[in-house]
């Protein structure tokens, strides 16, 4: 299986710290390390800017920290991306958008059980991203074609780059907007999401997957073809342990779930202990179990991580590594009392 479970440890990559060294060594001291992206740092880091490197028609306002979208700007521009499809470097993650990406090819990776990056999801983005009269990109039948070919070019170079570091490595799509996917206001609906979802990951490299932090569509998500689905159990755990039968059927096709459950939130975290924490988690993995999914199976395909990833705390990245700190202890006691 090319992304490991038996409940090791990953997080999210988007982190309050400033200091890079200290980021890394936070994202390195998991079982499977990842790259950060640091908004704190500067604007390019943000995730949203980070997809949009070199996307046609984006118009980016470092200085006031805005990113918008031109229609005039992206028929001007989309020839000349579209000419540079089988470029590489145009969909990479260059040094000017990452302060951490390049120093993470560099390390020698390639005894860690696997890696991962990671890249804004289509949806989210195109969610995100608004012309001049704020209407999302997504809602653009014209551009939202090219912009789902697009990211799912991204998403291959990195994995392909992560892949000469460590045969395991996967990525994330981060897809935050899912779960407005099936608001009556949304202006985009089911059908086409599936079908667009559909189309965007038979164009990715596997192993791949999603993850978001909110309460979407279960039964959308664990029917798409993906490798891994990472989530929010902390405050999801209980409407998501109510899609067993879909649960099921994405574990029976060798799915692995990584377990969103420790909080890095001062004052969620502050309140929780580990123990608190375990039996959450176990009285969730108990309601599947009873529902016919085989405990032992649910271990091996799962990963542990914090619930969110968190950049509001006033005492910036201190609780995030603690959170971290607590994932990992978390795994260890749960690795020793299942025998895994």
């Amino acid at each position: 299986m090319p992304i490991p479970g038996n409940l090791l440890t990953t997080a999210m990559a988007v982190m309050p710290h400033t200091n890079v060294d200290r980021a890394l060594d936070a994202a390195l001291s998991l079982d499977i390390p990842f790259w950060p992206q640091l908004p704190r740092l500067n604007y390019y880091e943000d995730m949203y800017v980070q997809a949009a490197e070199h996307f046609p028609g984006i118009v980016l306002d470092v200085e006031n920290r805005k990113l918008s979208f031109s229609m005039d700007k992206f028929m001007e521009e989309a020839e000349e991306a579209m000419a540079g499809f089988d470029d590489p470097s145009v969909f990479d993650v260059s040094k000017d958008y990452s302060a951490v990406y390049h120093r993470f090819l560099e390390l020698d990776l390639a005894d860690r059980p696997a890696i991962r990056g990671q890249l804004e999801g289509p949806v989210s983005f195109g969610f995100n991203v608004a012309d001049e009269n704020g209407r999302p990109m997504l809602f653009d039948d014209s551009v939202r074609p090219f912009m789902f070919e697009f990211m799912a070019r991204r998403v291959n170079v990195q994995l392909q780059k992560l892949k000469q570091k460590n045969k395991n490595a996967f990525m994330y799509v981060d897809e935050p907007g899912l779960q407005f996917l099936f608001s009556a206001m949304s202006g985009y609906g089911d059908l086409q999401a599936k079908a667009d979802m559909e189309m965007f990951f038979s164009l990715i490299d596997r192993p791949r997957g999603v993850h978001l932090c909110g309460n979407p569509d279960w039964d959308f998500l664990l029917n798409l073809d993906i490798d891994i689905l990472s989530l929010d159990v902390y405050t999801n755990g209980e409407v998501f342990a109510s899609y067993a039968p879909a649960v099921k059927r994405f574990l029976d096709r060798g799915g692995i779930l990584a377990w969103g459950l420790v909080p890095t939130n001062m004052e969620p975290f502050e309140k929780e202990s580990e123990e608190s924490l375990e039996t959450m988690l176990e009285t969730l993995w108990k309601s599947l179990c009873a529902k016919g999914i085989d405990r032992d199976q649910l271990l091996s395909q799962s990963l542990l991580s914090p619930a969110t990833c968190c950049l509001v705390n006033s005492d910036i990245e201190k609780t995030v590594e603690k959170g971290f700190a607590s994932v990992k202890s978390l795994s260890e006691r749960l690795r020793e009392k299942y025998r895994l």
